[in-house]
């Protein structure tokens, strides 16, 4: 099998940003109307510092209340039948209910001084007040709620962050940046809160309720050029015939002009793309999520100092008991009323 190319899936993309952007805005307000909110407009998948491109556990993902559908599975006789709808909303979730985290001694947290990005929505972004803003703003402030602690949330240049961090001007990192072997080796991350897999995207009068390598034989599947979904269809889809495009634009353009069968990218862009007034109602998901890690990262965590033991297993501890207690999925519903997964 290849190694994939140099730029990682995990790897966030200015394109992406841009392309997304126009839509995010009116993605968000189809949210559930008890609960949305309107931030800015973009729309993102994850971070890894310093470069830039699309995010990222080892395992696959568990979901609450409902499990995502499994990765590229082995092959089957038949050919599935056409459906037009994407599936239903999950919610992702990386905790295993029987693997229950002990609870730390949360006593000897006074403040979390969280630091996030400063514009990245709906991830994160700057409120109509002036305040940081964003699901990962909620989710920090959700996380200091439950371990009863003081937080403060500071927002930087994505760049800064993990300098800030090294020379104590916070103490925890929540802004979709993804694990990877090199931040590995600078911070300590928490368990995964969210990945953004791989997935298909065709004309909605061919999608397809499942995906695998046989059912593309043939078939033209657009992909941008240079990036993990790339090598991961060269690799897993050899008998598909692969166009590869240099950017979004040209990639989703090729897929509504009917040059290319399906397109393969970020899950998380394709989802407000293909819900936004971009796409024209063009298109849907075929099949469901792909989540090898190899090709397409661990997943985000929260990034602390080297050796923050406590306050890595106090965020653990306590994104377990949100996820438990049903608030994790509450926020998800919130900005992301469209699944990826």
């Amino acid at each position: 099998m290849p190694n994939p190319p140099v730029q990682p899936f995990a790897v966030r993309s200015r394109q992406l940003r841009l392309a997304a952007g126009m839509i995010a805005a009116a993605l968000l307000a189809l949210a559930y109307p008890a609960i949305a909110q309107t931030p800015p407009a973009q729309a993102p998948a994850a971070k890894t510092a310093p470069a830039p491109a699309p995010p990222t556990k080892a395992a696959p993902a568990q979901t609450a209340p409902a499990t995502p559908p499994a990765a590229a599975a082995p092959p089957a006789p038949t050919m599935p039948s056409k459906a037009t709808e994407a599936a239903p909303q999950a919610v992702p979730g990386f905790w295993d209910p029987r693997r229950r985290p002990d609870r730390p001694d949360l006593s000897r947290l006074t403040v979390i001084r969280f630091l996030t990005e400063t514009d990245y929505p709906p991830f994160n972004f700057t409120g109509p007040d002036g305040n940081p803003a964003g699901f990962n703003v909620d989710l920090a402030r959700a996380l200091c709620d439950e371990i009863k602690v003081t937080c403060t949330i500071q927002m930087r240049r994505f760049e800064t962050l993990i300098d800030a961090l090294a020379t104590n001007r916070g103490d925890a990192i929540i802004a979709s940046m993804a694990v990877t072997p090199q931040l590995r080796a600078k911070v300590d991350f928490t368990d995964p809160y969210y990945r953004a897999p791989a997935r298909f995207v065709s004309r909605r009068d061919n999608a397809m309720p499942e995906i695998r390598p046989e059912y593309l034989e043939g078939k033209k599947v657009g992909v941008i050029a240079g990036t993990s979904h790339e090598a991961y269809l060269k690799a897993m889809f050899t008998d598909a015939e692969i166009h590869s495009y240099p950017d979004n634009d040209t990639l989703r353009a090729a897929l509504r002009r009917g040059e290319v069968d399906f397109v393969f990218g970020d899950a998380i862009s394709l989802a407000f793309w293909i819900n936004g007034t971009d796409s024209a109602e063009c298109c849907a998901f075929a099949g469901g999520p792909f989540v090898e890690s190899r090709y397409f990262g661990e997943g985000v965590g929260i990034a602390v100092r080297k050796g923050n033991d406590l306050l890595r297993q106090s965020l653990n501890w306590a994104l377990f008991r949100i996820w438990e207690k049903g608030r994790f999925t509450d926020l998800w519903l919130r900005y992301f009323s469209v699944s990826p997964f």
